[in-house]
């Protein structure tokens, strides 16, 4: 089974309009909401990929019911943690002249709540995955992701983390099977100006030496690397198609990787199948579909 974890989903909520002007009454031309957060957008995209998982998290009120249905089907088992007080945030994303976004901060997660899910996450076992994604909520303790890895520690789980500074670099030490920064955020580990190809190599194989098994880096329009666990480097483009949407192209790389490791175990082909669903999300107003990950699957070398 994969299992992932999204400490604080969202409904994030699209309006569009040719511009944004303060001070005065904006009206849109178009909205759209999509239920959100790293991991469940991961558990979204598998679920296209004919992959079934189950999703962690914390709920709460009205927006909290709303997420949790929004993405339950038949591939998610939504399996969250209901929180008596607060709600699920909603985030805002302005698509206008200027782009602007209002991420809100959810709901307040007490140390008997985490230890729910930390009892939850005792379910993993032998043989599952685990994916980690995502920013923490600013009331939640800055260990938790440790804390999650501790209670899988004895296991053979294959643990992926998506996260950035200091969470991803704690996770490390509990040797990820996989873990995917981009480029600006391996300029912000490591406190240098990370340009060229050879940096993203240099600095990616830091990241294995310090306990990562493979590094996957997306780059943006230079497409995606990965550094395997044999040191060997694997490169993707990009196709050419209007981008709509960036937001979750990074979680829905990760989603398949995974799917596409799981089915071949091969990284070549986890690479060029989690490169596919990246481009496929960044082409369309929401999330990769099973229609679109196949169209591109068809042009891509």
């Amino acid at each position: 089974m994969i299992y992932t974890v999204t400490l604080n989903p969202s409904i994030d909520y699209v309006v569009r309009l040719d511009e944004l002007k303060t001070g005065i009454t904006n009206r849109t031309n178009s909205e759209e909401y999509y239920c959100g957060g790293k991991g469940i957008n991961v558990s979204c995209v598998l679920a296209e990929l004919d992959m079934e998982s189950t999703a962690f998290g914390f709920v709460a009120g009205f927006t909290g019911e709303a997420i949790e249905s929004g993405i339950r089907n038949d591939k998610i088992i939504t399996d969250f943690i209901k929180l008596n007080d607060g709600i699920s945030r909603i985030n805002i994303k302005i698509k206008a002249d200027v782009e602007t976004e209002i991420n809100c901060q959810g709901p307040h997660i007490n140390e008997s709540e985490l230890e729910r899910l930390l009892c939850k996450i005792d379910r993993i076992t032998d043989g599952d995955t685990l994916v980690i994604a995502g920013n923490i909520p600013s009331t939640m303790p800055d260990d938790v992701y440790e804390r999650i890895l501790k209670r899988i520690k004895e296991k053979n789980v294959r643990i992926v983390v998506d996260a950035t500074k200091k969470l991803l670099l704690n996770s490390l030490k509990y040797k990820p099977f996989l873990i995917k920064p981009n480029r600006q955020e391996l300029s912000e580990i490591f406190n240098v100006d990370v340009k060229t190809q050879e940096d993203v190599e240099k600095y990616a194989k830091e990241l294995q030496k310090m306990g990562a098994q493979n590094v996957l880096i997306s780059l943006g329009q230079d497409g995606a690397m990965l550094i395997d666990e044999f040191g060997k480097k694997h490169k993707a483009g990009v196709l050419k198609e209007k981008v709509i949407n960036t937001v979750g192209s990074g979680d829905s790389m990760v989603a398949g990787f995974i799917a596409g490791y799981e089915k071949e175990k091969s990284y070549p082909y986890a690479l060029k199948l989690g490169s596919v669903c990246g481009n496929a999300t960044a082409f369309l107003s929401g999330l990769a579909t099973k229609e679109k990950i196949n169209e591109l699957l068809t042009k891509f070398n």
